[in-house]
């Protein structure tokens, strides 16, 4: 696992628009067949006014200050978890997974669309179980996502 060169750090105002960038390119890489619920000028206002500012955001970053990774905790729920493409399968997920944890150790929730089997892999190895799956009518991307729960100590 080749995560010894990345540190992890809250975000800055600085870092809106190269997370943006970050998220639009693991968006595009892991769900392809996912309409996306707005362009990537709203995505970019997005992070820029709401996620960096107002939530719990956190960057995974290289040596040279390139984003890595994305953790948004949006008070027990993991709002975001995204890698950059080429940083897939090094361990790096699960760094910011055992932040989110330790940041939020009562229990954490979070939503994943049905179609994103690696992302489901990866939650339930976490530890997160299925807990309702829904045809998609309260996202804004109108896609089938499923909720998974982690509770301390339960498996």
């Amino acid at each position: 696992m080749e995560t010894d060169d990345i540190r992890i750090r809250r975000a800055a105002d600085a870092d809106a628009l190269p997370a943006a960038e970050m998220w639009l390119r693991s968006f595009t890489a892991a769900l392809p067949g996912v309409r996306r619920a707005h362009d990537d000028e709203g995505v970019r206002a997005w992070f820029r006014h709401v996620l960096v500012p107002r939530q719990e955001t956190w960057l995974a970053v290289t040596a040279d200050d390139a984003v890595a990774g994305l953790l948004v905790l949006d008070g027990g729920e993991v709002d975001q978890l995204y890698l950059d493409p080429t940083r897939r399968r090094r361990g790096l997920g699960s760094r910011l997974m055992d932040l989110a944890k330790e940041r939020r150790p009562d229990g954490l929730g979070l939503w994943t669309f049905q179609i994103n089997t690696p992302a489901r892999r990866f939650y339930e190895s976490h530890g997160f179980v299925p807990a309702e799956m829904t045809g998609g009518h309260r996202n804004e991307e109108r896609e089938p996502d499923i909720r998974y729960v982690w509770r301390p100590g339960a498996r």
